[in-house]
């Protein structure tokens, strides 16, 4: 009896074993057989989630070939259209004008916010919209000014091509002046780190990159998180795009249409960041 009960428990192991690898296999079998390569450049928020993709991908067939780079929202929009990428990533809604100009098509796969964060040491962990808008303007500069040390804000922001930048512009500032004292970085990670290494300083970063090396703000009493982006509490939010110039073929398609299956949606997932599905 208890050697029947034992083999009917292998049998139940080996048979959820087997339908894990079915599901996970199927997802990936539109990459069978297939050959190429594919260049994809843009907003830097998405890198995480394009690495996980393109290797899960790259694993299963080393006969593609996945190139990732960053560059910023305006970046990829600009080299999709121009046709030195296959796929132009943007951490903002491409612009009417972009649409036209490149017959761009755009995939959102995921939703992301935009969190205030300063140093960890930093007692300033709640800020007005106002407060905000001031900040990143110079008209507050001193950290004293709001509850903290008497000390020089360090404001840092993003440049022009960033859609992290024309989120957090638009929607926590209020497309107000950013100060021309502002340190410019060029990523969301490089943004982390020089916040997280800098006790008097103030920047931004997409809410699924936010760790313990860096504090989050509340802004107007809501904190940037994940749950509060999902629930609509936190405003400072965005979609994250993957444009094509026309409709995707081929690994293009397969690679976009990767993203939106369920094994796609678990990656964004695991990534910080919100599915579509």
């Amino acid at each position: 009896m208890k050697a029947r009960t034992f083999l009917i428990g292998l049998a139940m192991v080996c048979l959820i074993l087997w339908l894990g690898t079915t599901v996970q296999a199927g997802a990936l079998d539109a990459f069978k057989g297939e050959k190429g390569t594919l260049k994809i450049a843009g907003g830097t928020a998405h890198i995480p989630v394009m690495k996980e993709a393109a290797k899960r991908i790259m694993s299963l067939n080393p006969d593609i070939q996945i190139s990732i780079a960053g560059g910023g929202s305006g970046v990829g929009i600009k080299q999709v259209g121009e046709g030195l990428v296959d796929i132009g990533n943007s951490g903002r809604k491409p612009t009417d004008d972009e649409v036209d100009r490149y017959n761009l098509k755009m995939f959102k796969w995921a939703i992301d916010g935009v969190g205030i964060i300063v140093h960890p040491k930093n007692k300033v962990k709640a800020l007005t919209k106002a407060q905000v808008i001031d900040i990143f303007s110079g008209k507050i500069d001193n950290w004293k000014r709001l509850g903290g040390a008497d000390k020089e804000i360090n404001v840092y922001t993003r440049d022009k091509a960033s859609g992290t930048r024309a989120v957090f512009w638009k929607k926590a500032l209020a497309k107000g002046e950013i100060t021309p004292k502002a340190n410019f970085v060029v990523s969301n990670g490089a943004m982390k780190s020089a916040i997280s290494q800098d006790p008097y300083g103030i920047g931004y970063v997409s809410v699924g990159h936010i760790d313990e090396t860096v504090a989050p703000v509340a802004f107007d009493g809501v904190v940037p998180t994940l749950d509060n982006v999902k629930q609509g509490k936190y405003r400072i939010a965005r979609g994250l795009y993957s444009n094509t110039k026309g409709d995707p073929t081929g690994l293009t398609k397969k690679f976009i249409d990767y993203l939106f299956t369920p094994e796609g949606q678990k990656i964004v997932q695991s990534k910080g960041f919100i599915p579509v599905k």
